[in-house]
């Protein structure tokens, strides 16, 4: 249970949330000012954890029923940590979007939610920026990103047909530019 606070601490920084005030006065003014934990470099690639099979941990799928990863083998699929409060997540989703309808149904795409607010904001979230392809999968007690050592948003995980790991990608990318692309089509080579 340590992992959680933790877990949030670290996504509070790379989305740009405010630190918390010191509870002691005193001691703030007596401290010289810190800045803030920089952002993880938009789209790094980190592929250190290929060929590992998706956990079976459990999500909601957009009608609240339960789901697990394997839910979605057959078709490579695209994972995407990301929360309504999130900066760069917010930023980056439309792009998903326009990549989830290009893909055909070739690439499954999905946006789960971390927002811990219920799935209303969340749909709320997408009503307004007018997603046409994405639905909206919530993991509201964060343990598939647990499961998966996820600790910063926005993160996006490229599963093969099998459901092994192929690479991740920490902080913001262009899904429609031609980096995104290249790593996309490397699931149809698997």
């Amino acid at each position: 249970m340590r992992r959680l606070p933790l877990a949030l601490l670290l996504l509070a920084a790379a989305c740009d949330r405010p630190a918390p005030a010191p509870a002691n006065g005193a001691a703030a003014q007596a401290q010289a000012p810190q800045a803030a934990p920089a952002p993880p470099a938009a789209g790094k690639v980190d592929r250190s954890r290929a060929g590992k099979a998706a956990p079976d941990t459990e999500f909601d799928d957009p009608d609240g029923d339960t789901v697990t990863l394997a839910s979605f083998a057959g078709k490579p699929l695209l994972l995407n940590f990301w929360a309504t409060w999130c900066g760069p997540c917010v930023k980056e989703m439309p792009t998903l979007d326009r990549l989830a309808a290009d893909q055909g149904g070739k690439l499954q795409v999905v946006a789960l939610s971390q927002d811990m607010d219920g799935r209303e904001k969340v749909d709320a979230f997408f009503e307004k920026a007018k997603l046409e392809t994405l639905q909206p999968y919530m993991d509201t007690k964060l343990a598939l990103m647990g499961a998966l050592g996820v600790d910063v948003l926005p993160t996006t995980i490229l599963f093969d047909s099998q459901g092994r790991e192929v690479w991740r990608v920490t902080g913001e990318m262009d899904w429609t530019g031609a980096t995104a692309r290249a790593l996309v089509a490397e699931a149809a080579r698997r």
